[in-house]
């Protein structure tokens, strides 16, 4: 996959995560223009509030744990960090429990934490809990999901490693690849372990 390829499928999760809360901005919207009725009104005020506010912290969280927020050898506050994990659980099925030191890390070990993070989140279908450990030096850190089928694809594992995937990469699929590359560029070991009902990946 060369460059180009990469950053199109970064750019489709990104359009990926943000089209079911702005769509149903769009929605609440209409029903605003077109409903009389007070408690229908209540209703759409709501859903465009909590919409808005979830397609608000996906685009805080991803501007970066996916992009280039910060100047090169700009660190980021772990306190601020958890703080955009929680908000992009906010409401859903997934709780963080955040164990974290007050420290700085370098940008891309910031960024490192929280694609594994969003990882250890996406391996939890039915929901469950998601808890954050880590050393401030040198950055280290351990991710534990924990739910009914918590799983991780295969193809998650191998992209993980550095090793070929088979077939096509979707924007579902380009998010482990872009943790991998972050783990290259600090030099970090990544290593993630299935277990029943619970999933583990470290950094270090």
């Amino acid at each position: 996959m060369n460059e180009i390829e990469f950053s199109a499928l970064m750019v489709s999760r990104v359009c990926h995560d943000l089209v079911g809360p702005l769509g149903a901005v769009v929605n609440g919207l209409e029903v605003l223009e077109d409903e009389n009725d007070a408690a229908m009104r209540d209703d759409a005020i709501k859903l465009v509030t909590s919409s808005a506010n979830q397609a608000l912290a996906r685009i805080q969280f991803m501007r970066i744990a996916f992009g280039a927020a910060g100047s090169a050898g700009a660190e980021l506050d772990l306190g601020e960090i958890g703080r955009l994990i929680q908000g992009l659980l906010e409401g859903g099925k997934v709780k963080l429990e955040w164990n974290v030191p007050h420290a700085y890390w370098a940008k891309d070990w910031a960024k490192l934490l929280m694609n594994a993070t969003l990882l250890g989140v996406d391996s939890l279908p039915r929901g469950g809990m998601v808890v954050v450990t880590a050393e401030a030096t040198p950055p280290s850190f351990k991710v534990i999901a924990t739910g009914l089928n918590a799983r991780v694809a295969e193809e998650v594992t191998r992209a993980l490693k550095g090793e070929p995937l088979e077939g096509p990469v979707d924007a579902r699929g380009i998010q482990p690849q872009l943790t991998y590359r972050l783990a290259q560029t600090v030099k970090a070991g990544l290593s993630v372990t299935a277990r029943d009902g619970s999933v583990e990946i470290t950094g270090s």
